[in-house]
């Protein structure tokens, strides 16, 4: 089983968009990394997301690109200040592929926990629009498989240019 762990797009002030939507930057980038997912061909059973605006956005910009039987729906537990053990719990259960999207601090100490077995290590640095796909073994043990972020990918295009 593999979990792809997604942290939402670039948000605007809150000043300026009260509910959070994504910036045209942060549009972009996840548009980046959907079209790098695609080329993937990712499939998930299930879509999640916080029900935060620039969540839901993020969540429904990568379903376009990826294959998946449920989602994108909001799912509790997966606010920035949330128990990570909830979703860890979730996981430990939960045995088809799944794509979460979320907010810090909550994915850091998820990731944490699930590699770790505790919330506070931070043994991975999520970045807006950036994607960590983690394995779970059949013992329960975690592994991360891979991690990218649209820095990442920009760097990728320039190059090939």
């Amino acid at each position: 089983m593999r979990v792809y762990l997604v942290q939402h797009g670039k948000a605007k002030p809150a000043e300026e968009d009260p509910s959070r939507g994504l910036t045209g930057e942060g549009y972009a980038e996840v548009k980046q990394v959907a079209d790098f997912l695609a080329g993937l061909r990712i499939t998930v059973s299930l879509i999640q997301h916080s029900g935060k605006k620039r969540a839901e956005e993020t969540a429904h910009l990568l379903a376009t690109s990826i294959r998946w039987t449920a989602g994108p729906c909001h799912t509790t537990g997966l606010d920035p200040s949330d128990d990570p053990s909830v979703t860890a719990n979730f996981l430990k259960v939960y045995t088809d592929d799944v794509l979460i999207v979320g907010h810090l601090p909550h994915l850091e100490r998820l990731t944490s926990l699930l590699l770790t077995g505790s919330p506070d290590r931070r043994p991975v640095k999520f970045a807006n629009a950036g994607v960590v796909c983690m394995e779970k073994h059949q013992n329960g043990t975690w592994s991360l498989v891979w991690a990218v972020v649209p820095e990442l990918l920009q760097a990728q295009t320039r190059l090939a240019a």
